[in-house]
């Protein structure tokens, strides 16, 4: 697929209309199911950006869609997937023609529907909304019906007569919605533990490979996004997988690697407080003396003279 500027899709009608889709019933939300559509979209449609929310679930044979930096097909599992405002899609044909109808389903969700409520903040602290650079939520038959269950509620309330209680209950079950996914999320940590695992083991040769650096100065510390682009996950996902496994988020793991290189440094070396930390990157002494203190409740030179 040649390379060139996502489109940019600013509101549920347009996308609707790219689609060629009736007009939605309500501007700023739309439940979609896969039977909707009527073809398979255009040049126009193969790289994207959208101004609202986009959550998909589907099985389509023949079609692959690139979310961040993997790929994923949609034959086996059912799979769900996140795009917040200004995530880019990709889609790319695999056949020429599709020999088989796909299954799923969209929620469209513009920011506009939720602004002024509770949901408009804790939307935000989904962490599966910043997955771009890592992977989808594979669901099992039994989480699939469930999900599906609260989409045709959704669709169910806005296709009924608008009133005063309509955009609440919607609301309602967006917010279930998210709360099933984040205890979906949760439970795929858990079995795919032995992929997480070799995240994991990577983060640490990793961080070992840099504390290691003969010229450590140069290269200065390793941030959260660094260390989450080399090992291709977002640095959400990174935080909640470091979290779960370990109880302590990407910030404190790269923090007691560095202090375990400075303990090396102190008890071995004859190095002022000063050099030991512009070794380990640190432009001021005084930031490095700070962050050893709060990590070992004993300054550098305590420690170096717990040695002598």
């Amino acid at each position: 697929m040649a390379n060139k500027e996502p489109h940019r899709i600013k509101s549920i009608s347009e996308f609707h209309r790219l689609r060629d889709l009736p007009k939605p019933e309500h501007p700023l939300i739309s439940v979609l199911t896969m039977e909707d559509f009527t073809r398979i979209p255009d040049s126009i449609a193969l790289n994207v950006v959208f101004d609202f929310y986009f959550i998909a679930s589907k099985r389509m044979k023949h079609v692959k869609y690139k979310y961040g930096q993997l790929h994923y097909d949609f034959e086996d599992d059912g799979t769900l997937f996140f795009m917040s405002p200004n995530q880019v899609l990709k889609l790319e044909i695999l056949e020429e023609e599709i020999s088989e109808r796909p299954s799923g389903w969209i929620l469209l969700i513009h920011p506009d529907f939720i602004w002024n409520t509770p949901l408009a903040k804790t939307i935000k602290q989904y962490e599966f909304f910043d997955y771009s650079v890592n992977e989808a939520l594979f669901l099992s038959e039994k989480e699939e019906v469930t999900l599906t269950g609260i989409i045709q509620l959704i669709k169910q309330e806005y296709h009924s007569n608008i009133d005063t209680f309509s955009k609440q209950i919607i609301i309602t079950h967006i917010e279930n919605l998210l709360s099933y996914c984040e205890r979906f999320y949760h439970r795929q940590f858990i079995t795919r533990e032995k992929a997480n695992h070799h995240i994991l083991d990577q983060l640490e040769k990793l961080l070992t490979d840099h504390f290691n650096h003969d010229d450590l100065s140069s290269v200065g510390l390793p941030t959260v996004q660094y260390v989450a682009e080399k090992l291709n996950v977002s640095p959400s996902y990174l935080g909640s997988l470091l979290r779960l496994h370990t109880g302590q988020n990407t910030q404190q793991h790269i923090h007691n690697k560095l202090i375990e290189k400075a303990k090396e440094k102190l008890s071995t070396t004859n190095h002022s407080i000063s050099e030991i930390a512009y070794e380990l990157g640190f432009e001021h002494s005084q930031s490095f003396s700070k962050l050893f203190k709060t990590k070992t409740n004993l300054s550098p030179m305590e420690f170096r003279r717990s040695f002598s």
